[in-house]
């Protein structure tokens, strides 16, 4: 149960840095191009490769410290880091092929769930 609570405090913790983030770059970058996700998906992703490399070459985190930074904070601030960790680990593996699929159908299978959530909403109303 402790788990779920520090990944839901870091999830916030997460979100309010997204948060803060989207609007900071509303403000001086416009809001014409999500430059805001953008920022979050790059630092997000850098940041997970951080965490990932310490936690594996150092390996002295506690679990609940991992859970806090890298599913609660890093979760909540983009999930892209986490499809990001999912690539490099497919990779590393070898798994070419596998990895090149799983980019295809999450980026395909995302936006057409969108599309096909807004399309519902749009036959809904």
């Amino acid at each position: 149960m402790a788990g779920f609570l520090i990944v839901f405090l870091g999830g916030g913790i997460g979100a309010m840095l997204r948060h803060g983030v989207n609007l900071l770059a509303a403000r001086f970058l416009g809001a014409a191009f999500p430059w805001g996700t953008l920022f979050e998906n790059v630092t997000g992703s850098l940041a997970m490769g951080l965490l990932a490399g310490y936690f594996a070459f150092k390996g002295d985190a506690s679990q609940h410290l991992r859970l806090l930074l890298t599913t609660g904070v890093l979760g909540g601030y983009t999930t892209f880091s986490a499809f990001s960790l999912d690539v490099a680990l497919l990779y590393d593996r070898g798994e070419i092929v596998l990895a090149a699929g799983y980019v295809f159908l999450s980026v395909a299978l995302a936006i057409g769930g969108l599309f096909a959530g807004l399309a519902l909403a749009r036959h809904m109303a």
